[in-house]
């Protein structure tokens, strides 16, 4: 049986703040919960996340910003790039106080479910005949069946849309992004509204299947997000490839 405990450590550090440790016949492998996605991305241990990093914390302490510290790379650390097997991005974390999780349109479970989840959900019960009121909120579960959900930009000071926008997580993105791209085969890249469709030529179309749509958001959901598809494509796509399909 395989159990894992997770331990908050003191350190600022957000990439040392989780700390996940696998326990099998109590013998103990090597904790870094982010050495797969390191390997790829060395931008993650370079000085500019370091740089970005402290520029976060600087922000903590005069203003609210979401997700917590440990949060930041949790999209990381519930999925890591070996496993990944769809893409789903997002653009800056919710900015309202409780919402943001560190996973891509997701928000923790008691949370008022916001518009854009709503359609999400609306589109995934065409799929599985589920009423959109049985869905938890909380995301983590796509995401520990290898749905990476990545944000763009991984914080935001409380109230503020975009107000981080500028702080350079989309370098970093990008190259996890790129990432994804390089070292994996087969996954389904799902593109929702024009920011994150303009990250398609980050994507090789003849390795990966990339699905575009508008954003669920509710000013651009009947464009063309609602009846999409999509979450029946990625698992048509993925059982082609010989994959496990996805639990939506």
């Amino acid at each position: 049986m395989i159990s894992w405990i997770i331990l908050k450590t003191g350190t600022d550090d957000a990439l040392q703040n989780w700390r996940y440790r696998r326990i099998i016949n109590k013998e103990n492998i090597p904790s870094d919960p982010l050495k797969s996605w390191k390997e790829a991305v060395p931008l993650l241990k370079g000085p500019e996340v370091k740089a970005l990093l402290r520029e976060v914390k600087k922000r903590r302490e005069k203003e609210s910003v979401h997700p917590c510290q440990e949060n930041l790379f949790r999209a990381l650390l519930l999925t890591p790039i070996e496993e990944v097997r769809v893409v789903i991005l997002g653009q800056d974390p919710y900015h309202g106080r409780g919402q943001a999780d560190g996973l891509a349109f997701s928000v923790p479970t008691g949370v008022k479910i916001p518009p854009s989840l709503r359609n999400i959900f609306k589109e995934v019960a065409r799929v599985t005949g589920s009423p959109v009121e049985e869905f938890s909120t909380d995301l983590s579960r796509w995401a520990t069946q290898g749905v990476l959900l990545l944000n763009t930009v991984l914080s935001v000071t409380e109230g503020a849309p975009a107000s981080h926008a500028k702080l350079g997580w989309q370098q970093l993105t990008d190259a996890i992004i790129e990432a994804v791209n390089t070292h994996t085969d087969g996954v389904a890249f799902m593109l929702w509204g024009g920011y994150a469709r303009a990250k398609a030529s980050l994507i090789n179309r003849e390795k990966h299947l990339v699905l575009e749509a508008p954003h669920p958001s509710p000013l651009s959901a009947h464009r063309g997000f609602l009846g999409c598809g999509h979450f029946t494509e990625a698992n048509q796509f993925l059982q082609s490839k010989g994959k496990k399909t996805v639990i939506w």
